[in-house]
């Protein structure tokens, strides 16, 4: 029963306010009444001086419309009271009428019609009007803060629970500043009203006394104003801080803290503003302000400012723990003497980034950096889709780059180099954007992994961009995204011997049988490496590990060339080659003519282990120009060129356009589903070169 009633509180709350409407209240329920009505203004307040963003109060606009509903029952029942009780509604409004006018009933309601004014004019007209604009410009930037969720989720940075909860959040708070700007009318009404209903109790309560002779008309107005202004203030004091409310709320920036830390921290942080505010202060004796209090304010600044400089001084001076250098390594040539640290010159890391100093805030976690948490995700995301663990990553800094820049390394040897403005987006340009329309200033750049035309956007400029279409990038995620593009182009490079036994034990936990069947009576460790590196090279993932064993233990015995046995491999992993280049269950392709693939075929040369294609070198040229010019062609309509062929060509016209036409994809006919249906968009013939 107490379980049910707290959870129907509300509802009885707002019945209960609109029966005081209606149903006339004692002085004592609408003194307590009062009360409530001052502690709830003032809790909601505190509550949004201690959130640390907007949707943490998400409540905030239903709430304005109940306490406002709140506060108009009371001035009924209190208006009500004082029509007809002789100027009397209870202790709360007698005290504050009489505390605020203090004998002097001009005072008094020149008093009470600042506060009105203050409120109407400059707190709820401003919150009204951050509220619109917030509405406004939170609308207007979704359709660009989608975009660039999805551009994180099909580059890796995120997954589909982290982008489904970005979603959801970007929808509550374009909920929420909706329904703030709708919630901020009923502030703004609220005051008007409680002036109307001041001016009723004043007028209506000096009409009444006179009418009933309850005194002279000084006695007469001096009751009536002191129940007006006190019932005025006990309107206005709660409204008032509700309005800050809605103002500190409709104006909160997300942070990591709440308002009073936030203030407190920004405000020290810069402890030569407040010495020289202290300095300046006593220059406003010389035009005649009182000196004591001047002097005081000076001095309480200086103190606060030159005791702020030496915290952080001695703070930068204790700095992080050195520790101690070892006695016996003085120098490098005593370090290198010892033969064990010379070896380990030889090691070369699989994949490292080097960085430029200006970047370094983005890769070190003590600045706040999250790219070494983008990296767990990015190998958490390859695993999930191409079966392999991307090896470790070592990032440094180095002086040899550009401050922006940054090198992607592999093997030791330089592959990629970029270049990021850590305080800047890279917007990338909407292609249909017509450049006319185009007003958005930014360094003119291109993004490093796709190659696409782009701008280094500033912050100010961030919300007009995402209006204009353009999708926004971090420089952490642009520097993430190049980095996963390079590691899927050389993933083959990067799978170690090593890497392949460390997958067939983790194999051999759940299926024994097929590891111990396959290796090494079936086949060799040395050639299950080749054909995952084949199969990378091509972006196949290797995920199906069972199935690839169950293959090479089937043909492994009898085929020794490793070209073949990962021909089969890719006929066993059909679905999964279909699932990857497919869409919609349908695929297009450049079909590659019969009289080319006779050529190819007869050109094939049989030796021990293996086979090579044998072609004149005009012929090679002929099967390229024609290749290139059709794959040329075909850009702008295939989103991924795919060429197909019949199964026994497929590897060895690969092998030829690779030289020449490198990361394009052919498949054979035994590659792809039955269930999917083929769309030929083109054919390579000899004619067309």
């Amino acid at each position: 029963m107490r379980s049910k009633l707290l959870n129907n509180v509300v509802s009885i709350f707002v019945i209960a306010i609109l029966v005081c409407l209606i149903v006339p209240l004692s002085t004592g329920v609408l003194d307590f009444m009062f009360i409530l009505n001052l502690s709830l203004s003032l809790v909601i307040l505190l509550i949004t001086m201690y959130i640390k963003e907007p949707l943490e109060f998400s409540i905030f606009p239903s709430l304005l419309l109940v306490t406002t509903i709140f506060r108009l029952s009371l001035n009924v029942s209190s208006t009500r009271s004082i029509l007809t009780n002789h100027g009397y509604a209870g202790e709360v409004i007698k005290t504050f009428g009489q505390f605020v006018i203090g004998g002097n009933l001009v005072v008094g309601l020149v008093i009470f019609l600042i506060i009105v004014l203050v409120q109407f004019i400059v707190i709820t007209k401003g919150a009204e009007r951050v509220a619109e604009v917030s509405a406004r410009f939170t609308l207007d930037a979704m359709p660009g803060k989608q975009m660039a969720i999805d551009a994180d989720l099909s580059s890796g940075l995120i997954d589909e629970k982290q982008a489904r909860i970005r979603r959801e959040n970007i929808s509550r708070e374009a909920d929420f500043f909706g329904s703030m700007d709708g919630a901020s009318k009923f502030v703004k009404g609220d005051s008007i009203i409680s002036i109307i209903i001041t001016a009723i109790n004043l007028i209506g309560g000096i009409l009444v006394g006179v009418l009933n002779n309850e005194g002279s008309f000084g006695t007469i107005a001096g009751i009536y104003c002191t129940s007006t202004v006190g019932d005025g203030l006990m309107s206005q004091i709660p409204a008032l801080l509700i309005s800050v409310a809605t103002g500190m709320i409709v104006t909160r920036s997300a942070s990591q803290a709440d308002l009073n830390t936030d203030m407190i921290r920004q405000f020290t942080a810069q402890p030569t503003v407040l010495i020289i505010a202290g300095i300046a202060l006593p220059f406003l004796c010389l035009i005649g302000f009182p000196p004591i209090q001047v002097l005081a304010m000076s001095a309480i600044l200086l103190g606060l400012g030159f005791t702020l400089r030496r915290q952080q001084q001695e703070a930068v001076a204790e700095g992080p723990a050195v520790p101690e250098v070892k006695e016996e390594v003085t120098s490098e040539v005593s370090y290198y003497k010892n033969l064990d640290n010379v070896y380990g010159l030889l090691n070369v890391d699989p994949i490292g980034v080097e960085v430029g100093y200006s970047l370094l805030p983005l890769v070190d976690e003590n600045s706040g950096g999250k790219f070494l948490d983008r990296i767990v995700m990015l190998r958490k995301q390859f695993a999930d889709e191409m079966g392999m663990v991307i090896p470790s990553i070592r990032l440094k800094d180095s002086a040899q780059l550009n401050p922006n820049q940054y090198e992607i390394r592999l093997r030791g040897e330089s592959v990629a180099v970029g270049e990021v403005l850590v305080d800047h987006y890279l917007g990338l340009v909407p292609n249909d954007l017509p450049p006319e329309k185009d007003t958005i200033e930014g360094i003119e750049t291109t993004e490093p992994a796709f190659g696409m035309p782009a701008k280094w956007i500033s912050e100010d400029k961030k919300i007009a961009a995402e209006m204009l279409g353009y999708t926004l990038i971090d420089p952490t995620s642009v520097m993430i995204t190049h980095l996963s593009e390079i590691i899927r182009r050389h993933a083959s490079e990067l799978l170690s011997r090593q890497e392949v036994k460390k997958m067939l034990d983790n194999l051999k936990k759940a299926n024994p049988s097929i590891v111990d069947d396959t290796i090494p009576s079936a086949a060799s460790l040395s050639e299950v490496h080749t054909v995952l590196r084949n199969l990378l090279r091509e972006g196949i993932p290797i995920l199906d590990m069972e199935t690839i064993l169950e293959t090479l233990s089937d043909y492994g015995p009898t085929i020794k060339d490793r070209d073949m046995l990962t021909e089969y491999v890719r006929q066993a992993l059909k679905r999964t080659i279909t699932h990857r280049f497919s869409e919609m269950g349908q695929i297009k392709v450049i079909s590659l003519d019969s009289s080319v693939e006779d050529i190819i075929i007869k050109s094939v040369k049989k030796i021990d282990g293996g086979a090579y294609l044998a072609l004149e070198p005009s012929m090679i040229q002929q099967i390229v120009t024609s290749s290139t010019a059709q794959l040329d062609k075909m850009k702008k309509v295939m989103m991924e060129t795919i060429i197909l062929t019949s199964p026994v060509v497929r590897v060895y016209y690969k092998k030829l356009i690779d030289q020449f036409y490198p990361n394009v994809t052919v498949l054979s006919y035994n590659d792809l589903d039955a269930s999917v249906q083929i769309q030929s968009l083109g054919t390579i013939t000899l004619q067309e070169a």
